[in-house]
């Protein structure tokens, strides 16, 4: 799905960013394309969308406006400091002030959030959802990520990293808004 930075017509309609979490054999993997669109045209091909917080704890991946996910990542943090080793207490808590609080409702994001046990896409309408099959994926090549890690996270031999990196090269050779330039982290 892709994002942009504003519902106002005179903003520049911005797009880009896959966002895959894959959990297998203990270990938990974010990974993020670096691509940045500004209509057909690409800005920025490095960019870091994913992010480790609460001492290397808690991994956070972002789509859509990178200030509004900075604001985010920012209350997020400081929810996993008021319940240290709570991770979906934290971010119900955040869900539910983004859904709540009148500044915050504005923002236009959506963040998957991992620990080494669970993963949570978060998003501003109050959803926290945690995926059935240790994979989620948010962004405009989401879809594309989603279903080859689905299709590859059952193969023995193929460790969770193994599983993210190639379900993320599928994704940036079908999605236009999506490259090969990855930021992963492992937890």
């Amino acid at each position: 799905m892709a994002q942009s930075t504003s519902h106002n017509p005179a903003f520049p309609d911005w797009h880009g960013t896959t966002i895959l979490a894959v959990r297998k054999g203990g270990r938990t993997v974010v990974a993020g394309d670096g691509q940045v669109s500004m209509g057909p045209t690409v800005v920025k091909g490095t960019a870091r969308k994913v992010r480790t917080l609460a001492g290397g704890r808690v991994v956070a991946g972002f789509a859509g406006s990178t200030a509004d996910a900075f604001t985010l990542i920012e209350r997020l943090e400081a929810k996993l400091e008021q319940y240290p080793e709570q991770l979906a207490r934290a971010c119900v808590d955040l869900a539910k002030d983004w859904r709540t609080d009148r500044y915050l409702r504005r923002l236009e994001a959506m963040l998957i959030v991992a620990d080494k046990d669970q993963i949570f896409t978060v998003t501003g309408v109050g959803d926290v959802l945690e995926p059935e099959h240790g994979v989620a994926a948010i962004g405009s090549g989401g879809n594309y990520a989603l279903a080859a890690a689905r299709a590859l996270v059952d193969i023995d031999g193929l460790d969770a990293e193994t599983v993210a990196r190639k379900a993320m090269a599928i994704a940036a050779e079908i999605c236009v808004y999506t490259n090969g330039s990855l930021t992963v982290e492992v937890v």
